[in-house]
């Protein structure tokens, strides 16, 4: 790395807080730039910042073909969320957990396990696993969707809230897995007090596909892509603060 892009780096860095892909800020009377127009290239793989690099070169450092935005992120959101949606329905339709006892044998879906936790006063459960296995999957495939639609027809419409909207998407994908979690604990629960044998349904790996496939989608989709179009807001206000300055003699 050459002096002048560690200097830019670190001056990024420093400002990252205050500025956006196409926001200038103001420092010592100049404007940051962004690292396109600094002719500045990162390595994905090492973290490497090249000066001068063209996409499709290879890094120096790990030989990684360098590139300036995800290939095909738009193309590959689009076929992992498209997939996501379509087993949405069967992962909350179809049972999750089949229960065989002296009783019999009982299947339950994620809605028969959320009345079933409601009913018998768990209401924190219940809770929880309704907002683990159908409030958090709508959302991402929600969201998800505004983004790439969005972004595909090259909006400038609230690109701001956009860019921290994916920022949620990837704080709260941590906890996807979390209904699939309470089945195994409660299975495991059922088994060692020798109550029933549980065992997971086709529900499950329905729903551990949805939460797969979601991931999938939200790490295929590049953020930069929502910046590309520009940022009317910043031009509107740069407008506006010529309009209020005083005029020179």
């Amino acid at each position: 790395m050459t002096g002048r892009a560690r200097a830019t780096r670190e001056r990024l860095a420093r400002l990252a807080g205050q500025a956006t892909p196409h926001l200038p800020v103001e420092e010592g009377g100049g404007a940051i730039v962004t690292a396109h127009d600094a002719c500045l290239l990162d390595c994905h793989r090492c973290g490497t910042v090249w000066e001068g690099a063209q996409p499709g070169e290879h890094c120096g450092r790990c030989g990684t073909r360098l590139r300036a935005r995800k290939p095909d992120s738009l193309r590959r959101t689009w076929a992992y969320l498209l997939a996501a949606v379509v087993l949405y329905l069967p992962a909350n339709l179809l049972p999750v957990m089949i229960t065989k006892s002296l009783l019999g044998t009982q299947q339950d879906t994620i809605l028969s396990g959320i009345i079933f936790f409601w009913i018998s006063g768990s209401y924190g459960l219940a809770a929880l696993i309704f907002t683990a296995s159908f409030l958090v999957p709508l959302f991402k495939l929600a969201a998800l969707a505004v983004l790439v639609i969005t972004t595909q027809r090259g909006s400038r419409w609230r690109q701001r809230e956009r860019a921290r909207l994916y920022q949620v998407l990837e704080f709260i994908g941590r906890w996807s897995m979390l209904d699939v979690f309470v089945v195994s604990l409660l299975a495991g629960l059922v088994r060692i007090q020798g109550f029933a044998v549980v065992q997971a349904g086709v529900g499950i790996a329905a729903f551990g596909a949805v939460v797969v496939l979601t991931m999938l989608a939200s790490l295929s989709f590049d953020p930069r892509l929502i910046w590309d179009a520009g940022m009317p807001d910043d031009e509107e206000a740069a407008d506006q603060v010529g309009r209020s300055a005083p005029a020179r003699a």
